[in-house]
């Protein structure tokens, strides 16, 4: 089972809106030990740089994108099951996506959804899908199947 622990989530810019930080706080307190690292807005090759300077060796790098692998909830949850023993670094990218190196040196590209989301929300949509994805491993009930 995945242990929040394990998993840091690095994400570019701040949460500013009130009603998303407060939606993150719900989740994070459900995901003791996850980390949230932030990197400071810019461009897409400065936010890599500061990306790659944050990840510890011994972390497999996973980056959020649109093109990346889609997964239902249970998929998803059966993924991260199978990194459990991994440490991740989960990475969310700026306005203007995740620069190509970074993309190309990932063990692995996921996608939230082909839509489009501001960085914001796509960081309490991951947090709710990590939050799931442990239920849904523990046999909780706030994952219907």
């Amino acid at each position: 089972m995945l242990n929040p622990s394990r998993v840091r989530l690095i994400a570019v810019g701040k949460v500013r809106k009130r009603w998303l930080q407060e939606g993150a706080d719900v989740y994070l307190k459900r995901l003791p030990g996850l980390q949230v690292v932030e990197v400071k807005d810019s461009s897409p090759a400065r936010e890599a740089a500061a990306i790659s300077a944050l990840l510890k060796p011994e972390e497999r790098l996973v980056v959020l994108t649109e093109e990346g692998t889609l997964a239902n909830s249970v998929s998803f949850s059966q993924e991260l099951e199978s990194l459990a023993s991994e440490r991740l670094a989960l990475v969310i990218g700026g306005a203007e996506g995740i620069a190509p190196d970074l993309k190309a040196r990932a063990h692995r590209s996921w996608s939230l959804s082909p839509m489009t989301f501001p960085h914001e929300i796509a960081r309490l949509l991951l947090l709710e899908q990590l939050y799931r994805a442990i239920t849904i491993q523990q046999g909780g009930p706030y994952h219907k199947v």
